[in-house]
């Protein structure tokens, strides 16, 4: 793998408090980034918004305010994760798609490459700047304009199943499939905006757990035990 991009769950980032951060399980999810990068791997991360604010499920609020409380959620996770990931010696940048004043840079691709080249991890927050789409949405199109290899999605659940497997314990696991069977059988491994995106541009997607051991590293060395959404 030349560059991945990694999407984080702002609930998985909570840990057990559901809400705001538990700082061991973001840092561990920085020492296994740190792995990648030293082995010359360049990795974005987007991450959602859920820890802090949940905006459909409000039903007082407009729809238009609540997406962009939402997106100022996933600013406030990045800014966080990215002084964690800086506090174990990498390099950061957080680039949003609006003007953040000086917290963030505002994305283009080239300024993005120009991180990459830079060893830098990339962070990209605030979705795509639009209410009505998700972070899901956001990182689909973020993988195909900064042309990653794969996207790596970190969830609490371990792969795709054919039910959710929290309700339905006889759930049964993908270990691959078709990014068409996920549209047709709508499985929600991301949105169906995203999903469309992404059989329409073909960007494969791997799902795992975030919670597993070094889940992330092993996923790119080859011991993968989630699903691998093809295309």
């Amino acid at each position: 793998m030349r560059r991945i991009l990694l999407k984080l769950s702002g609930e998985a980032l909570a840990g057990d408090k559901r809400t705001g951060f538990d700082e061991e399980t973001v840092r561990g999810v920085a020492v296994q980034v740190k792995e990648l990068v030293d082995d010359g791997i360049q990795v974005g991360i987007v991450i959602g918004g859920g820890n802090f604010w949940r905006g459909r499920s409000s039903e007082n609020i407009d729809r238009t305010k609540a997406d962009q409380i939402g997106m100022l959620a996933t600013i406030m996770n990045c800014i966080y994760v990215s002084e964690i990931f800086r506090s174990t010696g990498m390099m950061t940048s957080i680039l949003t798609p609006f003007e953040c004043g000086s917290f963030t840079k505002l994305f283009s691709k080239d300024r993005a490459n120009k991180y990459f080249e830079k060893n830098m991890v990339v962070f990209f927050a605030g979705g795509t700047g639009h209410p009505y789409f998700s972070t899901d949405t956001g990182v689909v199109l973020r993988a195909i304009e900064v042309e990653a290899d794969v996207i790596l999605l970190a969830k609490a659940v371990d792969g795709v199943y054919d039910s959710d497997p929290r309700s339905d314990p006889a759930a049964k696991k993908y270990t691959e499939v078709s990014i068409e069977e996920v549209i047709e059988k709508n499985l929600q491994v991301v949105d169906m905006t995203a999903s469309i995106l992404a059989r329409d541009n073909k960007m494969p997607m791997w799902v795992f757990g975030l919670n597993e051991e070094n889940s992330i590293v092993n996923t790119i060395k080859g011991q993968f035990n989630g699903t691998k959404v093809t295309v």
